[in-house]
């Protein structure tokens, strides 16, 4: 906010303020349930899968509250999603109305796996008493592929923002001659989304695994609770030095095709060899850097595998096209943190993965549900600073190279943008409230059914009561009375 400030005051457009806020109140609000909404699906079907090779009717629980959680997720992400999709044309009219015809195809991909992906989640949804149990899993498995389209379509979009490509300039610096497979298969378009869909499915199999590990060390040691925490963390594990490697191959895209964003999540003033990395640090304007822990050599090396590798300073360029050194220092913070937290979790990872090898079981540990319980807090830590480094680090372009954030924004009064601010801030409050109230209300109303059900069936054989559809017989009730509407009857309980 500091540098934005800055720029106002350098004859900037009164009404850039409040437009970038109210963008970044947006996205960073929005940015929270993609993780959900890409891979949720995915580890759901996984649990889903499991529960009908193996004929478990505790993953089969499990699986079927996972899509209702799904369900009560989409619902909010469309009110959110649709905000952000308007703002797009009504903040920043300057860029969709000179650009959109070269990049908005993307836009369109994800529109139309959004309205796929709300048509299978219907299906499934309404499967769970009707469908056979494989026929409804199978329509349920194009469900993971409509939520990896919307993301291809987001991503595609967003790479042209960073390398654009695929189209010439006429007189008037208008683009024509559009070429719709170079303006979506960018030079940074795979490792931004191999990175960013890899984010999402380790994202969500920490939190989801984190609400189970939470459980385990309030005591609830069923199985129910161990295979909720089991599934969705293995998965999460597998992938985080997955992640790793797919974070450092994005990392040096940028330093090959944004040289100055680079500079600007390194903090390197000026181009030189043999570059030190800063762990954390504050640049100045004249390219002083304070605190942080200086470490020589390294950014050289990781950049190129060599000292003697070239690293692009912020000062290479006019003081008009680069970062400011507030909004350096925030993109090289927001990395830094990305990094550390996934240096954590591989560490994280590596426990769970030696007690496996060494005892077939999670590890007993209270520490490590601790850790894994705020692992899931830090993975969407590390989502938003993700998305801080890519959009900070780009300033003060909108368009690389093309257009300038200054350009783009919308006319509109700063009164109206910053009412309007006012006025989405208090819709948002009100709408993540009600996805919280919605999701306590059902863990609660599991863990009445659980609680009931463990009485009701203390004869019968363990975990052998939960039916799939109406072809079951009917469960017994407790006093005479009917079981509650769609309730599962499993030992056990939500955390």
């Amino acid at each position: 906010m500091l540098s934005t400030a800055a720029l106002l005051a350098n004859d900037a457009p009164a009404q850039l303020l409040p437009a970038r806020e109210l963008m970044a109140f947006t996205l960073a609000s929005h940015i929270l349930l993609v993780p959900f909404g890409v891979a949720l699906p995915f580890i759901t079907l996984l649990m889903h899968h499991r529960a009908l090779r193996r004929n478990d009717p505790v993953a089969l629980t499990l699986a079927r509250r996972w899509s209702a959680v799904m369900a009560v997720q989409f619902a909010i992400g469309i009110v959110t999603g649709t905000v952000l999709s308007f703002e797009f044309g009504l903040l920043w009219p300057g860029m969709m109305g000179r650009w959109g015809d070269v990049f908005g195809l993307g836009f369109g991909v994800e529109a139309w796996a959004f309205f796929l992906e709300a048509v299978l989640i219907a299906i499934y949804l309404y499967g769970w008493r009707r469908l056979k149990p494989w026929p409804h899993f199978w329509l349920a498995v194009p469900l993971p592929l409509a939520a990896l389209m919307g993301a291809f379509g987001i991503i595609a979009a967003n790479s042209w923002m960073n390398t654009p490509q695929g189209f010439s300039l006429d007189a008037q610096g208008k683009p024509v001659h559009v070429d719709v497979r170079q303006a979506v298969f960018t030079p940074i378009f795979g490792p931004e989304y191999w990175h960013f869909v890899v984010a999402m499915l380790l994202t969500a199999g920490y939190v989801v695994a984190g609400v189970y590990a939470v459980g385990w060390l309030r005591g609830r040691r069923d199985r129910y609770h161990r295979l909720g925490f089991t599934v969705p963390f293995t998965v999460a594990a597998i992938l985080t030095p997955v992640q790793f490697m797919l974070g450092d191959s994005a990392a040096r895209a940028v330093f090959h095709k944004q040289p100055i964003k680079f500079a600007a999540m390194e903090i390197v003033w000026k181009t030189d060899t043999h570059v030190p990395e800063y762990m954390f640090g504050r640049l100045h304007p004249d390219g002083s850097i304070s605190g942080g822990l200086k470490i020589p050599q390294l950014d050289s090396v990781l950049a190129g595998f060599s000292t003697k590798t070239k690293v692009t300073g912020l000062s290479s360029v006019a003081a008009s096209d680069r970062p400011t050194a507030t909004q350096a220092t925030i993109a090289h913070w927001a990395f830094d943190i990305m990094v550390t937290i996934g240096s954590a979790l591989i560490l994280l990872a590596l426990w769970y993965a030696w007690s496996w090898w060494r005892h077939r079981d999670n590890p007993g540990s209270r520490w490590f549900y601790r850790c894994a319980a705020i692992a899931g807090v830090a993975c969407l830590v590390t989502v938003e600073c993700g998305w801080i480094t890519t959009e900070v680090g780009r300033q003060p372009w909108i368009v690389y190279h093309h257009m300038r954030v200054s350009e783009a924004v919308t006319s509109t009064g700063a009164g109206a943008l910053w009412a309007m601010l006012g006025i989405v801030m208090a819709v948002y409050v009100a709408v993540f409230g009600a996805f919280l109230a919605v999701v306590l209300k059902m863990r609660t109303r599991w863990r009445i059914a659980d609680e009931g059900s463990a009485a009701v069936h203390a004869e019968l054989p363990p975990e052998a009561d939960t039916p799939y559809g109406p072809r079951s017989e009917p469960e017994p009730s407790a006093a005479g009375a009917p079981p509650a509407d769609g309730a599962d009857h499993t030992p056990g309980g939500a955390s």
